[in-house]
């Protein structure tokens, strides 16, 4: 479960001005961070298919974020990808 600090945090990354929370960008920064936290835990409990799954859904709804960012605003694509740290 992400904290309130991690959320604002990942929030601060990407933001586009100081209330900015529903941009492609800070959406995808939030999910990056859900994501990197599902994966620690399903590290540890492989057997866990809901949260396997819950992953999967996250991870393709960042791709589709990311996707429409690439298509609207390429630079503004590049910049959010070298912050999150994603191969792309």
């Amino acid at each position: 479960m992400i904290t309130a600090e991690n959320k604002a945090q990942a929030f601060g990354l990407t933001q586009t001005h100081k209330n900015d929370v529903g941009s492609p960008q800070a959406q995808a920064s939030v999910l990056t961070t859900r994501i990197k936290e599902v994966t620690e835990h399903l590290k540890v409990n492989k057997h866990d298919h809901m949260a396997r799954r819950g992953l999967i859904q996250m991870v393709s709804r960042r791709k589709k974020l990311l996707k429409y960012l690439e298509a609207k605003d390429f630079e503004a694509y590049k910049a959010t990808v070298a912050k999150l740290g994603l191969r792309k």
